[in-house]
This record gives C-alpha cells, sequence and structure tokens, in this order.
C-alpha cells in the first residue's frame, strides 16, 4: 500500500510541473537559461530610427523630405543631408513625402537604418539648345538702311518726273541723281547692302553650331564643309526644318566621298620688296 500510496504523489507532482512548463511557453515566457541561441528579442534604440532618403534614379540624397509615422501620429522632415531620425517600434508604417516625388511607404521591422527611394513624377525632357541673336536679318537690314539713309537718298531717280502747276517738268534732283558720281556710289552701295542682306539670311539659318549638332562632326570638319556646301539665299529663305536638315545629310554624304571636292585652293602668297 505504501508503494501505491508514493506512485499516485509522484505521479501528481509530474503532471502539476509539466502543465506550468507547457502554460509558460503558451504564453511567450521562458524560464531563464532556457532562452534559444540566435532569438534575441530585438531592440528599438531609444533616441529613435535613423534613415536617409534618395533619389529613385539619380541616388542623390534628397533633402525637406517629410518622414510620417502613422501609428505614432508623428512627422518630422530630414536635413539638407537627406538623414532624419525618428521614434518607432517594430510594426509601424512609415511614410516619406516629397512634393515632385512618388510616396514611399515601408513597415519598420527593428532594423538599425532605413532609407527610401523616392521616384519622380516629372517627365526627363532632351536637353534643348537655343540658339538665338539680339536682332534678325530683317531687322538689321532695316537699321542699316536708316543709318545710311542720306548716302542711299543721292541714288534715287523716282521724282525724275515732277507735276506742277505749268504742267509736267523735270526734276533737277532726280536727274542728277542718276548722273552724277554719288548716285551711281549710292545705287552701288544699295546692291552691297542687298547683298549682305541675303547672306545674313543664309548665315541665319546655316549656323556652325547648328550644323555641329546636325551632323555630329568636329570645329574643323564644319569649317571645311560649310565652305563648300553653302545653300542658296533662296533655298535658306524658303525651305522647311526638314528640308534643311535633308539637304545638310545630303551634302555632308557626298562632302565624305571626297572631301576637296569643292574647296578653294589656297591663295598665293605675296612679298612686297622692300624699297
Amino acid at each position: 500500500m505504501k508503494r501505491l500510496g508514493l506512485f499516485f504523489i509522484l505521479s501528481f507532482l509530474s503532471f502539476k510541473i509539466f502543465a506550468q512548463q507547457s502554460g509558460f511557453q503558451q504564453s511567450g515566457f521562458q524560464r531563464p537559461g532556457t532562452q534559444k541561441p540566435g532569438l534575441a528579442p530585438s531592440a528599438v534604440p531609444q533616441d529613435g530610427v535613423r534613415g536617409f532618403v534618395i533619389d529613385n534614379d539619380s541616388k542623390l540624397r534628397l533633402a525637406k523630405v517629410y518622414i510620417y509615422n502613422s501609428s505614432q501620429d508623428e512627422g518630422i522632415y530630414n536635413n539638407p543631408k537627406g538623414e532624419f531620425t525618428i521614434k518607432a517600434s517594430v510594426g509601424d508604417t512609415l511614410f516619406a513625402v516629397l512634393q515632385g516625388y512618388a510616396l514611399d511607404t515601408m513597415v519598420y521591422k527593428g532594423q538599425k537604418a532605413v532609407y527610401f527611394q523616392l521616384k519622380s513624377l516629372g517627365i526627363n525632357l532632351r536637353e534643348v539648345a537655343i540658339l538665338g541673336e539680339k536682332y534678325n536679318p530683317q531687322q538689321r537690314h532695316e537699321q542699316t538702311l536708316k543709318e545710311y539713309k542720306y548716302a542711299l537718298d543721292k541714288g534715287k531717280a523716282k521724282d525724275l518726273l515732277n507735276l506742277g502747276t505749268g504742267g509736267v517738268g523735270l526734276g533737277i534732283d532726280a536727274i542728277y541723281n542718276l548722273l552724277s558720281r554719288d548716285g551711281k556710289n549710292a545705287r552701288h552701295l544699295q546692291k552691297i547692302l542687298e547683298k549682305d542682306y541675303k547672306e545674313a539670311i543664309i548665315d541665319y539659318r546655316f549656323k556652325p553650331e547648328y550644323v555641329k549638332r546636325v551632323l555630329h562632326i568636329s570645329d574643323y570638319e564644319a569649317a571645311d564643309f560649310m565652305e563648300q556646301y553653302r545653300p542658296t539665299y533662296q533655298f535658306a529663305l524658303t525651305a522647311s526644318d526638314y528640308a534643311f536638315i535633308v539637304f545638310l545629310k545630303n551634302s555632308y554624304a557626298s562632302y565624305k566621298r571626297n572631301p576637296a571636292a569643292f574647296r578653294l585652293k589656297p591663295l598665293p602668297k605675296l612679298t612686297v620688296d622692300e624699297f
């Protein structure tokens, strides 16, 4: 009987100890010294979670980004270096907001540092070179005519016939302008100005910067090409942008086949004998 009673007492104590261990395990507690290696609980830094924000494409750091913790309803702005420190607990959701960029979110999992990569909402445009001048050829031509107005008036003969009270007569000033040397020089100046105006129209479209950008050639090759394949005034005045580009590419193809086809011979060197 004593042995049977001792058996029941030992069985009861074993069952009680087993029930206590099971209760600890189910409630998430462990006895001291029973913690498994490598499963230490993650500790959140006391001064907050540190991180930074970068651009998704350029990988450069972004400043003035608003970092918001929705779980704790707290937010801060990062510093000019793109860095920030915010209070967060494991499981909190963090947001990064910057104007012109898509919103980025993350769930904090206890890591020592975090970072956000914001993607720009803007459209990357190709580089456009704007080539302009203060005056266009028409405005420069009109300004030149005003500067030489006095000299050009001497070459005009539009008032050759005058209508007066006594009838129709010849204008003395008009006859003088028509026959005098000053009149001839004025008309010659008028032709020079008109020719300069036409050349300015060509130069306005046939620019070295424009030619180099379209054909992707060097400065020396562009200068040699432009001397041999200069367009006419009428073509430069009426051709569309597409037609002008086609002209450049076709002319450059001919230039590559024979770069010296229309190259002018260098002028002879003249020496002046000293007396």
